[in-house]
This record gives structure tokens, C-alpha cells and sequence, in this order.
């Protein structure tokens, strides 16, 4: 009787460590998570900075169509107005409502950007030439910060789900991040019209 209370309460002991052990784990990768995305913020903020810059060199060296540059200034307040938390992560809805603010930035940028190739004395400012490199680095920065954290959350998410660590996560509450996902339309390419 002795000998199987020992085994029994080894055994116990053994699935507690495991359980521990897979707890753990899934912590250490949820904080991988939420630090992808917070890189991912800091390059959104980091273009959110930029742009003033990039708005009052333009407005310094052309008279520059107003319009287009209201759009910037609004955009910008619009997508640094719309922040998301660690527990957001789970809600694709709210990730889906910030990705879109930002892409209304991006598209601002974008016709800015164009107009800009209508006045050569512009483009041939030193300042504004570096600002655009700036920005085009955030970009690309942007983009790759998005894929780790899809990447990120894609180990996360298969992680949680396996069995017997999908036991553990359910009991422990962790849920699946969602992804950043290509807006509808994302697969045509913009058109540039000089015009």
C-alpha cells in the first residue's frame, strides 16, 4: 500500500512539474508576442514622428496643394489616436481596426509622396530627400516588424493548440493572437498618375 501511495504521489508530482514546465512555456512565448508587437508600435510611432517633419519641409519649400497635406495631418492623428493592448492581441477585429488607420496613413503618404513629384525644386532639397529616405526605411521597417509578429504569433498559436499542452493553455486562459492580415484589395498594385 505503501509503495503505491510513493508511486502515485510521484506521479502526481511528475504531471505538476510538466504542467509547470508547459505553463512556462507558453508564458515565455506569449511575452514573445506581445514584445513583436510591441516593435511593430514602435515603428508605427516612429513614422507617426516623421511625418511632421516630412509635412513641414513640403510646406516650407512648394506652394503644395493643401488638400493632400490636411489628409496626412488627419491620418496621422486618426491611426496614433488608435492604440491596442497586450489582451487586444486576441481580437481581430480590434487588430483589424488599427491596421486599418494605419493604412489610411500609408495611402495619405502615398498621394503626398506622388504629388511631391510635381515640384522638381522639392525633390532637389536636401531635407526633403532625407525624410523621404526616412520614411521609406519605416516602411520597409514596418513591414517586417508585421511579419515577425505574425511569425511570432503563429508559434504561439501552434503551441497552445497541441495536444496535451491545449489542455493546459485552455485551463491556464490562453487564447490565440491574431494575425496582421493584407487589406481587400491589397493584391493590385496602386496606380501612379502624373497627371
Amino acid at each position: 500500500m505503501k509503495a503505491k501511495s510513493i508511486i502515485i504521489l510521484a506521479v502526481l508530482a511528475i504531471l505538476v512539474i510538466y504542467g509547470i514546465s508547459v505553463n512556462n512555456g507558453f508564458v515565455t512565448a506569449e511575452e514573445s508576442v506581445e514584445s513583436a508587437w510591441a516593435q511593430v508600435e514602435n515603428q508605427y510611432q516612429r513614422r507617426a514622428d516623421l511625418i511632421p517633419n516630412l509635412v513641414n519641409t513640403v510646406q516650407g519649400a512648394a506652394d503644395f496643394e493643401q488638400e493632400t497635406l490636411q489628409s496626412v495631418i488627419e491620418a496621422r492623428s486618426r491611426a496614433t489616436s488608435i492604440t491596442l493592448q497586450a489582451n487586444d492581441l486576441n481580437d481581430p477585429a480590434k487588430i483589424q481596426q488599427f491596421q486599418a488607420a494605419q493604412e489610411q496613413l500609408s495611402g495619405a503618404l502615398s498621394r503626398l509622396l506622388v504629388s511631391v513629384e510635381r515640384y522638381p525644386e522639392l525633390k532637389a532639397n536636401a531635407n526633403f530627400r532625407d525624410l523621404q529616405a526616412q520614411l521609406e526605411g519605416t516602411e520597409n521597417r514596418i513591414t517586417t516588424e508585421r511579419k515577425r509578429f505574425n511569425d511570432t504569433a503563429r508559434q504561439y498559436n501552434t503551441e497552445i493548440r497541441k495536444f496535451p499542452g491545449s489542455l493546459i493553455a485552455s485551463i491556464s486562459g490562453f487564447d490565440r493572437k491574431a494575425y496582421f492580415e493584407a487589406n481587400e484589395g491589397a493584391e493590385q498594385p496602386p496606380i501612379v498618375d502624373f497627371e
